[in-house]
């Protein structure tokens, strides 16, 4: 007779998984398919997440690093991150069919950063050099009108051209209070600095941090699905942990979890970044069913209605 499973208790977040955007950028990549036929070429990853890549591969999607690398006569989708404005120039000069599916959120901060430029303001963004969100964004205007600051450190050490001509923006996929300590950094040297009308960190990345704050003191673990390249997922494991978690981790599906090296646990919290597939979260509960007699217990911090349009060209 087999020994029976020990008992634990799954405090499952939400919102967690899909936000708006990514919700969108998926979408806009289906409806491309639908209507144009495959192959739909797509730069970069349309959302950081293999599962859902690997899904919209098989589907014909072919994703690519770069514009160069699709042929002139296929419809191409740029990625929720955002790109630079040269992207969809040379879209247009090679005559090619494209739809955007920045997150309108995303987008928000390239208006916001357009905006400071345009009166004159030397622009510091907050966010991860490299990320492709970054990229889109410094993208939007010349080389040397925004200037990237990552830590305080750099906040600190930071010199504006003119301190009275300053506004920041960030990037929306950061840690609520990493991004707020190194917005106090730069208000204490420049308290003229101009801030964003609305916070730029999105309302899903506020939302699923806040989710995780709520069970980390209470699990002995906690799991986030999510890529390893997705910003608001590795902030989620940073959240976890600075929250009272013993230990959190970030896992792609139930089968990254070292079940050996788990030990005894009694309470585990799960959360899901923005661009993770709910079917990989239920995947993760059931990997537990196996092995515990599992009790879950839903913890909400509040309830996500957003829904963003579909743009003209897929609609």
């Amino acid at each position: 007779m087999s020994a029976p499973r020990p008992p634990l208790t799954l405090l499952l977040t939400a919102p967690r998984g899909f936000c708006a955007g990514v919700d969108r950028a998926i979408q806009i990549v289906e409806r491309a398919l639908e209507r144009f036929g495959a192959p739909v070429y797509v730069r970069h990853e349309i959302v950081h997440n293999r599962h859902v890549v690997e899904r919209l591969e098989a589907m014909g999607a072919i994703f690519v690093e770069e514009l160069d690398q699709c042929p002139d006569d296929r419809p191409v989708v740029f990625s929720a991150h955002g790109v630079p404005k040269s992207v969809p120039a040379e879209a247009q000069r090679r005559e090619m069919i494209y739809v955007d599916a920045t997150c309108p959120l995303v987008s928000k901060v390239h208006v916001e950063a357009q905006r400071h430029f345009t009166n004159g303001d030397e622009i510091v963004l907050i966010g991860h050099a490299g990320h492709p969100e970054v990229v889109g964004t410094m993208g939007q205007l010349p080389d040397g009108a925004i200037t990237l600051v990552e830590t305080v450190e750099d906040a600190q050490h930071f010199e504006p051209r003119d301190p009275a001509k300053l506004a920041f923006v960030t990037q929306t996929t950061l840690s609520v209070d990493d991004t707020s300590a190194i917005v106090e950094a730069l208000q204490a040297r420049f308290p003229h600095m101009k801030a964003p009308h609305k916070e730029d960190i999105c309302y899903a990345t506020t939302n699923r941090q806040d989710a995780v704050k709520a069970v980390a003191s209470r699990s002995d673990m906690v799991f986030v699905i999510g890529a390893p390249n997705s910003s608001n997922s590795v902030r989620l494991v940073e959240v976890a942990k600075r929250a009272g978690a013993p230990r959190a981790e970030l896992v792609s599906c139930a089968a990254d979890v070292d079940w050996d090296a788990l030990g005894e646990v009694s309470t585990v919290g799960i959360t899901a970044g923005a661009s993770a597939p709910e079917d990989l979260v239920q995947g993760l509960i059931e990997a537990f069913r196996e092995r515990y007699d599992v009790t879950v217990e839903h913890v909400s911090v509040t309830k996500e209605d957003v829904v963003f349009k579909l743009p003209r060209a897929v609609a």
